[in-house]
């Protein structure tokens, strides 16, 4: 969705050209998220002000279009001295995802409270009491320019400044009035002229982490988190001292004015080539800069609640979010997979002793096998990943396991019970419609269990357990690299959930033996990149396509149609292939493209037949099948060939060739594979 970037230099000279450079690097590190305007706010002066005061003024940039837009608008403006030094300085930046109001300069960020630019923000989620707000507003006189539903925000600040009961209110104590007015979903930065080199940030189920830089050490990695703890009788001056930064209860961070950097973002990948150091926010936090010093503050106090907020390291390399020689994000996370599979796997499986230790459930694997069902939920790709595995999961733990899509699990309010376990599948752990099923089955007190890509986010800090998949960042909006790690993370629990049932050892040793040849088969696939570019080429102009197959395949149906409709932008279906004589034969011709996946599974003579029903209606299809299959490739089209695994792996090696197929029919189709359009790599509204 949304990307946040924001940069505070204290004490630390930097040209403003270089601020805009660190700002627009860090909007083009967040373009993955998926966008369509772009802006940014920086301190003037501007060149032709005569305002004594312009020092404090806030020059707004906003373009519609891609970052490099933005950044060819930010030079040929001139609206400012680029080489002016700026001892400290808070600059704010913006990739908008439209939802409320079209794409334009007008409704992407930041917004302002007013002509003067007093106030600015930068928001991601939804606000979803707007509405009423914004009418409240009106009726006070402010005027509105833009559709979006952030615009309350910055008004509402600008309300609650006017409105102040005297001259020391602190900025946070303005941002804590405002977020208990807020309904919804936010992460949100504010900048105003009226606190100079001052940042206030704050969020509630959407991302946000800050970086922290310094060249000196800094004097703690433990942020203590000060409370608003007043009675409700003491009076409202008394309550703000309690936020005071100049109070007792600041928290010196940053020792003696010391030279220090902090970087707001909503995501790792746009910090990580200034700082691994980082600090992430916690609900209904609000992180508050003043003279160089970081303070983390909250409204109330709750039982349960951690208090401090650690500063943490980040496991990441700057490489690792970089194209390397490949042509796109997606091309070469597809390519990782031989990696990404045995980072899943590595520490986890002993292939000498045939054991399987998840770290993050073994505290929990009592009550786990004592539970009454499974329950799988997730969105997207994720939930195709909970599909792929659900029959194995039934076999290894003999327990019934429901998958669900997390949008539709909320919306029948099914029924969760004590003893369930539910599990979260999100590849960025801050998936909303998830997220909320998560607090959903909480609630009801089910076992939690997360399963996600990334350390820090919101499902891996509200689950009770979990598995980090450590498949490496993932940049590309269509998700290829995740989806096999989310795979071999829940077959790896169902192998240590039946480590002491001797009738499945048997079973258990298959699989096993087929994950530790799994790395070498993947690559055996992606060999057959060229000839799956040649199939693409045929394809590409065509309007439809149908993929077909049942059982273990079916869930790569599904994500293989998933894929093309991402980024190709053509029709596709996943068609669950016991269904073809119920309606989808009627779509059947020769002109009509039919992908079929048929591998000597459980299922193989029942493929067969659909085969035969499809040659029957002249149809052409072209199908993944086993190497050497003479029978089925006398009915086909087109054959992909692929190793044969244990049937309930067989669905890793043949998603790739549909992921590199999509990756084809993009390229060709001249569409951007890496930014779909209306799509965004972390969907953080619902």
């Amino acid at each position: 969705m949304c990307g946040i970037f924001a940069y505070l230099n204290y004490q630390v000279p930097r040209t403003r050209k270089e601020i805009f450079e660190t700002l627009v690097r860090g909007l083009l590190r967040l373009e993955y998220r998926g966008y369509d305007s772009a802006g940014i706010a920086v301190d003037g002066p501007a060149k032709t002000t005569t305002d004594l005061n312009h020092n404090n003024c806030i020059c707004l940039i906003k373009k519609k279009g891609k970052v490099k837009a933005l950044e060819e608008e930010i030079y040929q403006k001139d609206r400012v001295d680029l080489d002016e030094s700026l001892h400290t300085h808070f600059g704010l930046a913006h990739t908008r995802w439209a939802t409320h109001g079209e794409p334009s300069a007008l409704n992407s960020h930041p917004h302002r409270s007013d002509k003067n630019n007093e106030f600015v923000v930068i928001h991601n989620g939804i606000i979803t009491n707007y509405k009423e707000l914004k009418a409240y507003l009106i009726t006070k006189g402010y005027e509105f320019e833009s559709e979006t539903d952030t615009e309350v925000i910055p008004k509402l600040i600008k309300y609650v400044y006017d409105n102040r009961e005297n001259d020391s209110v602190t900025f946070s104590t303005l941002v804590e009035r405002v977020i208990q007015q807020l309904e919804g979903a936010f992460a949100l930065v504010f900048k105003s002229r009226h606190y100079p080199g001052e940042a206030v940030s704050t969020r509630r189920g959407s991302p946000l982490l800050i970086g922290v830089r310094s060249e000196h050490e800094l004097p703690t990695e433990q942020i203590p988190v000060q409370y608003n703890s007043g009675h409700l009788k003491e009076d409202v001056h008394e309550k703000n001292s309690h936020n005071r930064m100049d109070s007792s209860n600041a928290i010196n961070s940053n020792e003696d004015g010391r030279a220090v950097e902090y970087y707001f973002a909503s995501d790792a990948s746009a910090i990580i080539e200034h700082t691994n150091k980082v600090l992430y926010m916690e609900d209904d936090d609000i992180a508050a800069v003043k003279g160089g010093e970081l303070s983390i503050h909250r409204v109330n106090r709750q039982a349960g609640d951690d208090p401090v907020r650690a500063i943490q390291t980040l496991q990441m390399e700057l490489q690792q979010i970089m194209k390397g020689n490949f042509e796109a994000f997606m091309q070469k996370e597809i390519f990782e997979q031989p990696e990404s599979v045995v980072n899943t796997m590595r520490g986890r499986i002993c292939f000498d002793t045939n054991t399987v230790i998840l770290g993050g459930l073994k505290d929990h694997l009592k009550e786990i096998k004592r539970c009454r069902r499974l329950i799988m939920i997730g969105c997207g790709t994720s939930f195709h990943a909970a599909v792929a595995t659900r029959q194995l999961l039934e076999e290894l733990t003999e327990l019934p396991v429901m998958v669900e899509l997390a949008s539709d699990f909320l919306d029948r309010n099914t029924p969760v019970f004590r003893d369930d376990v539910c599990f979260f599948i999100s590849q960025s752990g801050e998936t909303a419609d998830t997220l909320m099923a998560l607090r959903y089955c909480k609630d009801r007190g089910a076992l939690t269990v997360g399963i996600t890509n990334t350390v820090g986010s919101s499902i891996c800090r509200e689950t009770d357990c979990g598995v980090h998949i450590n498949a490496g960042p993932e940049i590309g909006v269509a998700s290829t690299k995740a989806y096999t790690s989310q795979f071999v993370s829940l077959i790896m629990f169902g192998l240590m959930m039946s480590e002491d049932r001797l009738s499945l050892q048997k079973r258990r040793l298959e699989i096993i033996n087929g994950l530790k040849m799994l790395p070498e088969q993947i690559k055996k696939v992606l060999s057959l990149d060229e000839k799956i570019k040649a199939i693409a080429n045929e394809l590409y102009q065509q309007r439809s396509l149908l993929v077909m197959g049942r059982g273990y395949n079916y869930a790569t149906c599904l994500e293989g149609a998933l894929k093309i409709k991402e980024i190709t932008y053509m029709h596709s279906e996943g068609i669950l292939a016991g269904e073809l004589k119920h309606g989808p034969l009627a779509l059947i011709d020769k002109h009509m493209p039919v992908i079929m996946i048929i591998m000597r599974d459980g299922c193989y003579t029942k493929c067969q037949n659909a085969l035969q029903q499809v040659t029957a209606r002249s149809g052409r299809p072209i199908i993944l099948c086993c190497q050497d299959d003479s029978e089925v490739m006398k009915d086909a089209y087109k054959t992909i060939e692929l190793p044969q695994t244990v049937d309930c792996l067989q669905g890793i090696l043949s998603v790739i060739p549909l992921q590199l197929m999509s990756f084809h029919l993009a390229v060709l189709r001249g569409y951007d594979v890496d930014c779909p359009r209306n799509l965004a790599k972390s969907v953080t509204v619902e």
